[in-house]
């Protein structure tokens, strides 16, 4: 006995088989309510070799794509990425052209007795660049004038690297007194020498790091050698002067406590086209103006931009 609902079901399967089988084999279900259209006669012949012919599925290769939904920067064409801000100081190419126009006459001592007045420029290409890192090693913790007495007297004995070290010390030192620490200077230009004849060839470096690695040179010689000997901008060079008025002008994010700390935080802003000019240009206003000790602030066109002399 068939309950009313599988007695329904059952007579609903009967009346769909009924119907498929009428339409013939191959034809699928039709939609409700749909007649059945009549087919004309080439049609009705190739619908049955159809029905009797084999059917062979080809499985179509699908590929999945996955769209990502791209940040605001990603949007639209010619979308730059997003940057950080650098940190740059106040006023300070104001600053800058002020310190220009204060050293426009070039009268300073850096400017006639400096590095890139020191060497013999008629000797051999060698020779010259050997005789700027000289000077260059001397020059620590010497005023530009001393320097440049103690490179005359060396270069009139003939300043070479076969000559230095044909030198006793003795002789050494005199003819270098009284620069900076020269007991020390003679013992470093002695074993400089040394590894540059031996290295070398009797040249320098072309490199920073192997410039450093010599005894007696710090960043601020390997970088001003690297840019007088070779014509090559390393790097900023930073010495007494350069760390102090840089600090005047808060020209760092924050206080720096040594010329190599200064360095790093000016290369993190400071257009790369001037690290060259830097150096000599702020050197020769430590000397002439930003003094370390009693700074000519009224003389100054940066008395008013200046925080270090808003405090004097």
């Amino acid at each position: 006995v068939c309950s009313p609902q599988e007695f329904g079901m059952n007579a609903w399967s009967a009346r769909m088989l009924t119907r498929s089988r009428s339409r013939g084999p191959g034809a699928g279900p039709r939609r409700c309510g749909e007649e059945p259209e009549p087919l004309r006669r080439g049609e009705a012949a190739a619908e049955r070799r159809k029905s009797h012919s084999p059917v062979k599925h080809q499985r179509k290769a699908q590929r999945l794509c996955v769209a990502y939904e791209g940040s605001d920067s990603e949007k639209g064409e010619g979308a730059e990425p997003l940057t950080v801000p650098v940190w740059e100081p106040q006023d300070w190419q104001q600053q800058l052209a002020n310190i220009r126009a204060m050293r426009s006459k070039k009268d300073a001592p850096v400017d006639h007795l400096g590095v890139e007045h020191c060497y013999d420029s008629s000797a051999p290409p060698k020779v010259r660049r050997y005789q700027v890192l000289l000077s260059l090693m001397l020059s620590s913790q010497t005023k530009d004038q001393v320097t440049a007495g103690a490179m005359q007297r060396l270069r009139a004995q003939g300043l070479t690297v076969d000559s230095i070290l044909q030198t006793d010390d003795t002789t050494l030192g005199k003819l270098i007194y009284p620069v900076g620490f020269w007991r020390s200077k003679v013992k470093y230009i002695k074993q400089t020498s040394a590894i540059l004849q031996q290295r070398y060839g009797g040249d320098i470096p072309a490199s920073v790091a192997e410039l450093m690695a010599l005894p007696g040179v710090g960043p601020k010689m390997a970088h001003l050698a690297m840019a007088v000997a070779w014509g090559t901008v390393s790097g900023i060079a930073v010495d007494t002067h350069v760390h102090r008025i840089t600090n005047r002008l808060r020209w760092t994010k924050k206080a720096t406590k040594s010329p190599e700390e200064t360095r790093a935080a000016l290369e993190e802003w400071l257009p790369r086209e001037l690290w060259h000019e830097i150096n000599g240009l702020l050197v020769g206003f430590g000397q002439q103006t930003c003094l370390p000790v009693h700074p000519r602030c009224q003389g100054c066109l940066n008395q008013a931009l200046c925080p270090a002399a808003q405090g004097l």
